[in-house]
């Protein structure tokens, strides 16, 4: 009886550790968005504006900065 409860409380143990997302990179904010904008879903075009909008200030803000230096 001990041996069978020391096993399934190692058991637990493990399992309680173990990390669901192992071995998956996280995405970054810039990546969700860009694969929601790609897929189907209601509102993905809305989404897509926002990226190429993002996308066109951060030019625009280079630009600008780069503007001032000789």
């Amino acid at each position: 009886m001990t041996k069978w409860l020391l096993a399934s409380s190692i058991l637990v143990a493990l399992t309680a550790c173990h990390s669901k997302t192992a071995g998956t990179p996280a995405r970054s904010e810039r990546e969700r968005d860009s694969v929601i904008g790609a897929s189907q879903l209601p509102g993905a075009r809305g989404v897509q504006g926002a990226l190429r909008v993002s996308d066109s200030a951060v030019s625009h803000q280079s630009k600008v900065d780069s503007a001032g230096v000789p």
